[in-house]
């Protein structure tokens, strides 16, 4: 059962201007340190950090509720699966939300789909109760 659908897209430009004036800070305080890892071996970090960026933005709006309030970016991880593609780790406040939004006996799945077309990126976020 689908509990909930989240969608960003986000300037890819915009996280360049941020990467070039607060550089490590940004990154650290945004991304945990796998997706650093990981978009900064990329021939465009920007591009990929952006696709983070918007996967966040997108995992939390699927998640909210009418009295959720905001989560931390390292709550939400985009990780890749043995095939490449990717996939949602919930960690902290973000997993409790998503435990506290299922009833007794259900797990949850978070399914992404990012794209990039520059100067966009965008995420599109999936929450399953099964």
């Amino acid at each position: 059962m689908i509990k909930g659908i989240g969608t960003d897209i986000c300037d890819i430009r915009r996280i360049e201007s941020i990467l070039e004036k607060y550089g490590d800070r940004f990154k650290e305080k945004t991304f945990t340190a796998g997706e650093r890892e990981y978009a900064d071996a990329q021939a465009n970090p920007a591009a990929s950090y952006a696709k983070r960026f918007a996967a966040k933005e997108a995992v939390a709006k699927a998640l909210a509720g009418s009295k959720t309030g905001s989560l931390s970016w390292q709550d939400v991880e985009v990780v890749k699966n043995r095939s490449g593609r990717p996939k949602i780790k919930l960690h902290g406040a973000a997993k409790t939300r998503a435990k506290s939004r299922l009833k007794k006996g259900q797990k949850y799945r978070v399914h992404i789909s990012l794209s990039d077309d520059i100067p966009y990126a965008q995420a599109f976020a999936v929450f399953e109760a099964r």
